[in-house]
């Protein structure tokens, strides 16, 4: 549920956390996660003293979404994969709705419409991260010394990865837009979690023993986030 203090429009979720956490979402949706034994008085609180903090990141999130790509299931139109764009072909006859051969990715005409179009490409990415995600998860767990309970891609709306209190890990179809090392940073961010449920010193220095170079990572899905979108 929308709640709204003054003209900050914001989501509410309370739970066992020790501490809250506001957070400028992909949508640019403000989301305040927050314990349990916190009142709305002491919500709208906190709310009063990150007001300048939520102000420069929407501000910040607008600027980045200007170049926001609309794009269309015609000849030529540019869709993303692992980090590459790859142009559209619309063709006749093919076994599949959508496939990714000789460069291409070739959509079957009959659903070369808006609806159908879109719904080929969320299939398409969905079984290929179905793929890719868990050899990821596989590899980087090994390393970081933890292991999710369950794995699943699927549509986070605006989160790009979720780590439940139990353990199990969600990934957005549109991560595979992402090149692999951005979808390596996102999987090591979501392992971190296990341990370290909160953004605290000690996650980023678990996140940074894996993957020195994160910040970098970070600062691309930050910049180039609005442009992974159907």
């Amino acid at each position: 549920m929308i709640r709204t203090y003054k003209d900050i429009q914001y989501t509410l979720t309370r739970s066992k956390r020790k501490t809250a956490s506001i957070y400028i979402e992909r949508d640019s949706q403000v989301t305040l996660l927050a314990p349990q034994q916190l009142t709305d008085a002491q919500v709208e609180g906190l709310l009063e003293e990150k007001r300048k903090w939520i102000y420069l990141h929407l501000a910040e999130w607008h600027d980045l979404n200007t170049t926001r790509v609309q794009r269309q299931y015609v000849n030529g139109e540019g869709f993303l994969y692992l980090g590459r764009s790859y142009r559209l072909r619309i063709v006749k006859n093919q076994a599949e709705p959508l496939m990714l051969k000789d460069g291409y990715f070739c959509l079957r005409s009959a659903e070369s419409l808006a609806s159908g179009g879109e719904a080929a490409y969320r299939a398409f990415y969905r079984t290929k991260g179905a793929v890719k995600i868990p050899e990821r998860v596989a590899y980087f767990q090994a390393k970081m010394g933890v292991e999710p309970k369950a794995l699943r891609v699927i549509d986070l709306k605006h989160h790009w990865a979720s780590c439940t209190h139990g353990g199990k890990l969600n990934f957005h179809w549109k991560c595979m837009m992402a090149p692999a090392t951005v979808l390596d940073y996102i999987v090591v961010h979501e392992l971190a979690h296990i341990r370290y449920p909160n953004h605290t010193a000690a996650f980023w220095n678990e996140v940074d023993k894996v993957m020195p170079d994160y910040q970098e990572r970070k600062e691309w899905l930050r910049g180039h986030g609005a442009g992974m979108d159907l």
